[in-house]
């Protein structure tokens, strides 16, 4: 209507020729406006009266109400103006997630035998989020990489793991929990052609990952909330000298007060595979 109003008055278009060119007939043109507020003010004053006293009750129980009271309404015509006043609230839903067998958190005295990896979320100085997505080895404690992006998808994790493995080697088994981008079938079918075993936790039990955990909270505190980031530049700068510190020189009380890499230097002094 806006637009063949601007036709006809603004560019003096006939009516008939502004409704072929706005695709609106010319007795939709024509036909007054319904005030739908005055039509439906009954309506919409019962279903605030229920509303009003009763907050979390749903359609169907304010429908019901409404029959019970005497008022003959179909459910259609209380379906519309219950979305027009924004009453149709989304339902919380949760996730289904297949039954996880328990993993024990059992480490085996192997490089590359176990690798855990969890995702991390902040915010740059701007506002904007980004993630990380961080890797190390149970063996050492070690920590293989840390990637940091606005979005990090299933592709984009099977391709920073394939980098990995490229630098440190293939592991045996992959430690995670049931996110969308470990659980899709991208990421699971990478780990099938790379003969990588994929040990899912238990849904709501991160302690069944707790290595990658206790690596999240150190990360946390010594970088993620000891900057204030401007870029994602400078996030992945930072991170990767502290990565270097955390690796060389940072002691570990698990690792008998030694630095992962010196960790890893006596595991292979004592002829442990690599």
């Amino acid at each position: 209507r806006e637009a063949i109003r601007i036709m006809t008055e603004v560019h003096g278009l006939p009516i008939a020729r502004a409704c072929r060119a706005a695709r609106l007939s010319r007795a939709a043109y024509y036909k007054p406006r319904t005030d739908w507020a005055a039509r439906e003010a009954e309506v919409i004053a019962a279903l605030q009266a229920i509303v009003v006293e009763e907050q979390r009750w749903g359609f169907w129980k304010c429908h019901d109400r409404l029959r019970a009271q005497g008022y003959g309404w179909n459910h259609k015509r209380t379906w519309r103006v219950y979305c027009q006043l924004r009453l149709n609230l989304p339902r919380r839903t949760k996730r289904r997630v297949p039954t996880r067998v328990r993993q024990p958190l059992v480490v085996e005295p192997r490089m590359n035998a176990v690798w855990a990896l969890d995702f991390m979320r902040d915010t740059l100085y701007s506002g904007k989020v980004f993630r990380t997505l961080n890797v190390i080895d149970e063996a050492n404690r070690g920590a293989l990489g840390i990637d940091v992006a606005t979005s990090i998808p299933a592709t984009r994790v099977a391709a920073f793991l394939t980098q990995m493995i490229d630098l440190h080697g293939r592991p045996s088994a992959i430690r995670c929990d049931n996110g969308p981008e470990l659980t899709s079938q991208a990421f699971t079918d990478w780990c099938k052609e790379q003969d990588i075993e994929l040990r899912f936790i238990q849904p709501g039990k991160p302690d069944q990952n707790a290595y990658i955990e206790r690596f999240n909270r150190t990360y946390r505190e010594e970088v993620l909330s000891a900057y204030l980031f401007d870029s994602l530049a400078e996030v992945r700068d930072i991170t990767a000298e502290w990565l270097e510190r955390y690796n060389e020189i940072r002691p570990h009380d698990a690792l008998g007060s030694l630095p992962p890499a010196r960790y890893r230097e006596q595991l292979l002094a004592a002829e442990i595979p690599v």
